[in-house]
């Protein structure tokens, strides 16, 4: 067969890729079915094109533009032979990029596809050659998964948000990339080992544990199991609340906390309750029993009234307007309307249980507010809010989002609601994930500065309200890890959760207390338990602190 008509490749039949034109000859037997091995003719691949009518969404079409086998002995490849695929998905409307995508295909396949989340607003391709979010063992793909990943459908740096005047690059942002990816991953999975994949997984933190969900909610017939960290549920409402934070802190006078404040708090919190869980170890485990002590941290906190606002208290007491701005984090957004799936607030952070908000995706470094507000200098939270507002919703680069109310969102507010839907995975119907049995790994923070932990905790506790505690059970693990911020932290895990999700999905073995091992740096490689939410770590009271055996997780105390 010529090589021209390899490359006009077309088939579709009854909802699945079938191959019409092109047959390759796999090196293994047939009855290998556990580990095919690849094509020998891996190159062969480049110049593929996938019609529209392959691909269940509309586009434009996708082509694979380059085909090279990676030597195992290659300099830097860690993940033994395998076959890249890199290509574009098409576009539908003119001046909206392509996504761009990599498939890695091993030689020593196992049979299983993981597909990988992005993170922030994407805009990288992600290759999928490197571990999953906090994984400490060989990346799937030195594993034999076969692995995939793209830049959600626009180029730049993660940061960038400026692709929210693109209508079609904002849904595809928001979910249709997922679907488009995954089903060209899945074409090329099939010729290229000649059957599907066994399990298709998912894996992603932060935006990419948000992805997790959203493929839960609008594609559930498409993924066996997923790891979705750390997720950005209610994406707009983090946006918001950071809009509102901003203007707290730099609309209202002296509502700006320096960082050597900021650090007096979190030092205050650890005084207060880093031994509650038994361990004076630098990590608050027993968050609701430091709950308890709020009011006390605070009082201890605040200046006295002769001291309001002067030169002396700057650096070691809050004075009301900044107690306010850490209250306006602490207690979350409110809206008097409603998001997307009656989503009408977004919960807020643990601020007085340990949260760093000195790190640098906390809160603004400067008491001056730029004209671009800046990830460091004006905090994470209200650089992303103020890009939202500016690309997202006003379509204006030039709009003020210091100026925006976000309880009176006026003309904007049908717009909040369309963008709450488009980029967010609040929706609580999860039935049809569910009916087919498929299993959901959560991790994240209880220190997390960026994803409030509160969110991800009300919702799981909304699924459990709408379907029961046992059927939760059924299909997911909730771990929320104290200490552990927005990917760094005083306990930074490291957990094989795709292993415990293939173990649930591929043998029945549901995954119940695991063992994180800490990787930052002052204490690497001390370990604990990673409790079952809502458990924590309480150390037993003797031998050693830095082991997991030592301790036991302990359900908080009403």
């Amino acid at each position: 067969m010529s090589r021209g008509l390899a490359r006009s490749l077309t088939w579709w039949k009854a909802g699945r890729y079938a191959t019409c034109l092109l047959a390759f000859v796999l090196s293994a037997p047939a009855h290998a079915q556990r580990t095919p091995a690849l094509p020998l003719h891996c190159t062969d691949l480049a110049g593929l094109l996938l019609p529209p009518e392959a691909i269940a969404v509309p586009t434009g079409g996708a082509l694979v533009q380059n085909a090279v086998m990676i030597a195992a002995t290659a300099i830097g490849n860690q993940d033994g032979d395998f076959c890249r695929l890199t290509g574009v998905i098409r576009a539908q409307t003119s001046g909206t990029p392509d996504i761009h995508f990599e498939l890695n295909l091993p030689s020593r396949w196992n049979g299983r596809a993981v597909q990988f989340g992005g993170g922030g607003y994407n805009g990288v391709v992600v290759t999928g050659t490197g571990p999953t979010p906090f994984s400490p063992d060989r990346a799937p793909l030195a594993r034999g998964y076969a692995t995939f990943g793209d830049d959600s459908g626009h180029r730049g740096d993660s940061s960038q948000a400026n692709f929210g005047l693109l209508d079609e690059a904002v849904t595809n942002f928001g979910y249709l990339h997922l679907k488009k990816v995954h089903d060209v991953a899945l074409a090329l999975i099939e010729q290229g080992y000649g059957r599907a994949p066994e399990h298709m997984y998912f894996a992603g933190g932060s935006t990419g544990g948000r992805e997790g969900y959203t493929v839960i909610q609008r594609y559930p017939d498409d993924y066996d199991g997923v790891v979705a960290n750390a997720p950005a549920l209610n994406f707009s409402g983090v946006r918001l609340l950071g809009v509102m934070l901003g203007q707290s802190e730099y609309r209202t006078p002296g509502g700006y906390l320096s960082p050597q404040l900021l650090e007096h708090v979190y030092e205050r919190t650890m005084q207060a309750c880093d031994a509650l869980d038994g361990a004076a170890d630098g990590i608050i485990s027993d968050v609701e029993g430091c709950r308890a002590r709020e009011a006390e941290i605070v009082e201890s906190l605040r200046c006295p009234a002769h001291e309001a606002g002067g030169a002396v208290a700057a650096d070691e007491c809050l004075t009301p307007a900044q107690l306010a701005t850490l209250e306006r984090l602490r207690d979350g957004l409110r809206l008097p309307y409603p998001l997307a799936w009656n989503a009408d607030r977004y919960r807020g952070y643990n601020v007085f249980q340990g949260v760093r908000f000195t790190s640098l995706l906390g809160l603004a470094h400067s008491p001056e507010r730029l004209p671009q507000p800046a990830f460091v200098a004006n905090g994470y939270l209200f650089a992303q809010g103020d890009a939202y507002i500016k690309y997202f919703v006003t379509h204006d680069p030039t709009f003020d989002a210091s100026g925006f109310d976000v309880t009176r969102p006026g003309r904007y507010q049908q717009r909040l609601y369309t963008l709450s839907s488009t980029i967010g995975a609040m929706n609580p119907d999860i039935s049809r994930y569910l009916a087919r049995g498929g299993k959901l790994i959560t991790l994240q923070g209880l220190a997390d500065e960026v994803i409030s932990p509160n969110q991800t905790i009300a919702y799981y506790n909304g699924l459990i309200a709408r379907y029961g505690d046992e059927r939760v059970d059924d299909f997911m693990r909730l771990y929320m890890v104290p200490g552990f911020q927005h990917g760094n932290g005083v306990f930074i895990p490291s957990v094989d959760l795709l292993g415990a999700l293939d173990g649930w999905v591929s043998h029945g073995v549901a995954p119940r207390t695991l063992v994180a091992t800490d990787i930052a740096q002052p204490t690497n490689g001390r370990t604990r338990p990673l409790c079952r939410y809502p458990a924590f770590p309480r150390y037993l009271g003797k031998g050693n602190i830095n082991r997991a055996s030592n301790f036991e997780c302990a359900t908080p105390t009403p």
